[in-house]
């Protein structure tokens, strides 16, 4: 590295690292994100920094640095900022910015400034993408008496306009040109051939250049390189060649003609063309020979992938010694980031500091800097900040906003929010990825109260957030009530057409949940008239809310609509909207005014419309509206298929009409042999408590050898544990196995929770083992029952036990937690020490993993670790069970 001159002012980044970048013991410091740096280290394979580890004795030196106040740290980086400003040029843009036209020329007039082409190009360049500011101070300086502008000011403001791409706005003004009293002086055409140049209008530029040579007149050389370098951009390569033989008659030829017309060959792909004429420049015209034109071919040969090549010419043009390399170096440096070689890049920069002094400009440090906190490298970081303040480079706005994201990355809240609240003193402005980044560490921190600010400083500024961001503040204030704030800045955002529409459907949702769902209703209807239409997820909120506050009315309106912008309801969605209006009034008139209205909308999907009504009325217990719709697809022409007949008996056991359903089941059980029609039966009896007919169908439908469905069994001995049937529920599961069904987990998993009720299903269990020979499977789950319910000794570890249990059905986490729940019977050492092995082996623990441990630790009054469970639980999203919540 360079040695450089350090100075007192500029002490803030040589400073102890870590009185910079560890956080002190302060109560508005913000806790480390130590899981961000951990990620840091494996991804860029290094040691963990010095200063960012905890020592528990630290030196004499770094108790000192420790002890370092963030004030005296943001005072200076403070300091830093304040080097690019300059107050006289600030006083002028803040009447321009403050001052309506009327006040603004004597208020810059009492500035007594002495106007000069210098002047006017040092204020443009000093808030360059301040454009309308720029605009205003150019036509001011224009209108003062003794001042007029050059062609260097004309071509610093149409540059201005064509990098901010307001290519329209550039047009305008060459268009009003000549209306301006500034025209006094500066060549008429000469500076529209420039403005139209710029613009990236070569063909209005030729045709006025050729008018002016019609008049006898012709351009400056600036003029002439400017129209040249146009045409090489917009490939008017026919052209080029004549201009530039324009450029050497007229003896205008530089080393910028030469730069331009080696770009013109690199942008036709003739890179040999291009080398053979930098070349013949380095060998017979050194003096017109610039590091520009290297620059340019080295940036051709990259973007060619040649990069072996491009170093070759690097090290061959710099051994020459009369070409000045910086440009070319940057080009470089750029170049090898661009295709993720940072490395060769960073190395290549030590180098040519060490050996040749090689200073980059900012940018090229911007870019270094970005991309080493993309990659988390933030010791490499922090050593390029501290080069930049030794080089005494005045930061610029980029520079600064890596700073604050730098300052981020390594938990330095209290500095980054101390810098972000003295934006406006040293004229930062944030962006998009610096917000970013704020709002996350603070919602990481979990500062909602102080994200939130920010979150609209952001969207006040024109920065949305992304989508993650919004999701994770926007899930904070849901979470913690803070409602009313997400409609002001929801509110905000739409106002200002900035508000992704997912993002306030999202907010609709949670309205929605709260059971606010009026509030919902009115943003949705802000969307509408802002022709934002809602997405799927606010239309089904919003249904499902208005079903839920018995407003079928609104429910069913919104059905309507959410067909109209083209999304198809599902059949719980209408399901729960038919189950609302059956509880209004006229119920049946509200019902076919809905049915007719969809089939409207739906004219395709007609049998799918008429299939929802017949299940959503068997659902709302109304067996007499699904026969009518049933009839009227036959009187309507279309004839009901099996679905339809198996939605029909569906409502009729839904309906608890069993009578009907029974008629129905005879009658289509003769017409259609499909297993389907039997488990719709079976299952049905089942939910409505009929064991003994469930058990009947079930023998019918084997003597009719149709095989029932695994879900048959489920549901007809977990209804048969209910009712405390035992002794029917261990038959049903030994014929189940005789048939080579074996036991799923769901089954298992019933006698499991029934065994930890009490003996009556081991007893059970036992009677059958003495009267039939069971299965062996039957007989080890016979086993695990008794020691689940406690009547078997218990000689065997956990492990043994989950062995048996593996034998007999697949485990699951459901599984688990019946284990769990028997170990906390022995001691809730043994449950919190399962409870991590079960995480050890990769289980999702759920709420009931959770409140289980939680209950078990209340109930032996070891509550304070219980609530640390709890405070972990509620982290995950889970809610203790009632039973539980009671104890803590």
């Amino acid at each position: 590295m360079l040695s450089k001159r350090k100075k007192p002012a500029m002490a803030m980044l040589t400073l102890h690292r870590r009185a910079f970048l560890h956080s002190p013991s302060s109560a508005s410091v913000k806790k480390t994100p130590t899981a961000l740096l951990s990620a840091a280290q494996m991804q860029s394979n290094r040691p963990s920094p010095s200063y960012l580890v905890n020592h528990s004795d630290p030196t004499t030196s770094d108790r000192f640095a420790l002890n370092i106040h963030p004030n005296d740290i943001i005072s200076q980086f403070r300091d830093w900022f304040m080097s690019r400003r300059n107050p006289i040029f600030d006083r002028v843009f803040q009447i321009i910015r403050t001052h309506d036209d009327a006040s603004t020329d004597a208020a810059l007039s009492r500035l007594n400034l002495s106007l000069s082409e210098a002047l006017i190009l040092d204020l443009l360049s000093y808030q360059k993408n301040d454009i309308l500011s720029c605009l205003k101070l150019f036509d001011w300086a224009g209108r003062q008496p003794g001042f007029h502008h050059t062609r260097a000011t004309f071509n610093a403001i149409f540059r201005i306009l064509s990098k901010a791409k307001l290519m329209s706005v550039l047009l305008d003004f060459l268009q009003n040109y000549m209306k301006q009293r500034y025209t006094y002086k500066v060549r008429y055409i000469n500076v529209l051939v420039i403005g139209y140049a710029l613009a990236g209008k070569p063909e209005t530029a030729l045709q006025l250049f050729g008018r002016m040579r019609f008049q006898g007149h012709d351009l400056d050389g600036f003029a002439y390189h400017v129209l040249m370098n146009s045409l090489v951009e917009e490939g008017y390569f026919d052209v080029v060649e004549t201009m530039a033989n324009q450029v050497r008659t007229r003896g205008y030829q530089n080393e910028f003609t030469h730069s331009i017309v080696i770009k013109s060959y690199c942008k036709q792909n003739e890179l040999e063309k291009g080398e053979a004429y930098l070349r013949a420049l380095a060998a017979d015209n050194r003096a017109e020979l610039n590091g520009g034109a290297v620059s340019t071919y080295v940036d051709a040969l990259c973007k060619d992938h040649q990069f072996d090549k491009a170093a070759l010419i690097v090290e061959e043009f710099r051994r020459m010694g009369f070409v000045s390399m910086e440009q070319a170096y940057d080009t470089w440096i750029v170049s090898l980031i661009r295709v993720g070689k940072l490395d060769g890049a960073l190395e290549f920069l030590k180098d040519k500091q060490a050996v040749e002094g090689y200073v980059p400009d900012v940018f090229r440090y911007n870019i270094l800097i970005c991309t080493l906190l993309r990659e988390n490298r933030l010791e490499e970081v922090y050593d390029l900040l501290e080069e930049m303040k030794e080089s005494e480079i005045a930061p610029d706005n980029s520079t600064m906003n890596a700073i604050m994201c730098f300052l981020c990355k390594v938990g330095r809240m209290d500095i980054a929010m101390g810098l972000y609240n003295s934006r406006e003193e040293f004229g930062l402005s944030v962006n998009c990825m610096t917000y970013n980044y704020l709002i996350n560490t603070l919602l990481g921190d979990g500062s909602v109260d102080e994200a939130y600010p920010m979150l609209r400083n952001s969207v006040e500024q024109g920065y949305l957030p992304g989508l993650k961001t919004l999701s994770i503040i926007g899930d904070a204030l849901c979470r913690e009530g803070k409602l009313d704030k997400m409609k002001e800045l929801v509110l905000f955002a739409l106002d200002r057409d900035i508000m992704p529409n997912n993002f306030v459907c999202k907010f609709i949702s949670a309205l929605c949940r709260v059971r606010r769902v009026e509030e919902g209703y009115l943003i949705h209807s802000l969307l509408n008239r802002l022709n934002k239409p809602s997405q799927r997820s606010a239309y089904e909120s919003l249904i499902n809310g208005f079903s839920k506050s018995s407003r079928g009315d609104v429910a069913a309106r919104l059905l309507i609509e959410m067909q109209e912008k083209g999304y198809s309801p599902t059949r719980k969605l209408v399901r729960d909207v038919i189950c609302c209006l059956c509880q209004m009034d006229d119920p049946e008139k509200q019902f076919f005014r809905l049915l007719e209205m969809l089939l409207v909308h739906q004219e395709s999907s007609r049998p799918r419309i008429y299939n929802f009504f017949i299940y959503g009325a068997g659902q709302a217990k109304k067996p007499e509206f699904a026969i009518q719709v049933y009839e009227l697809m036959g009187r309507t022409g279309l004839k009901p298929d099996f679905k339809s007949e198996i939605l029909l008996l569906n409502s009729y056991l839904c309906s608890g009409n069993i009578a009907h359903a029974l008629h129905l089941f005879h009658g289509l059980s003769m017409r259609r042999k499909k297993r389907k029609l039997w488990h719709t039966m079976i299952i049905g009896l089942c939910k409505a408590k009929r064991p003994e007919l469930a058990s009947q169908i079930l023998e019918k439908m084997m003597a009719n050898k149709l095989r029932p469905t695994i879900e048959c069994y489920e549901e007809l001995i977990k209804l048969y544990c209910e009712l405390g049937h035992y002794d029917k529920a261990v038959d049903t599961v030994n014929n189940m196995i005789r048939i080579g069904r074996p036991i799923s987990s769901f089954i298992g998993n019933i006698f499991l929770l029934h065994a930890l009720k009490g003996r009556k299903l081991y007893d059970a269990w036992s009677y059958a083992s003495h009267k039939q020979n069971l299965p062996p499977v039957s007989w080890m789950l016979g086993h695990v029952i008794g020691v689940f319910s406690g009547c078997v000794e218990e000689r065997y570890n956990i492990e043994d036990v989950e062995k048996v249990i593996e034998q007999c059905f697949p485990i699951d986490i459901y599984t688990n937690n019946m284990l769990l729940r028997r170990l906390s019977a022995k001691g809730m050492d043994f449950a919190c020490n399962f409870f991590d092995k079960l995480v050890e082996k990769g289980y999702e623990p759920n709420k009931w993993t959770y409140d289980i441990i939680v209950h078990g630790l209340a109930k032996v009054g070891r509550t304070a670790e219980a609530r640390i469970w709890m405070e972990e639980m509620i982290n995950r999203g889970f809610e203790l069970t009632e039973i539980t919540g009671k104890m803590m």
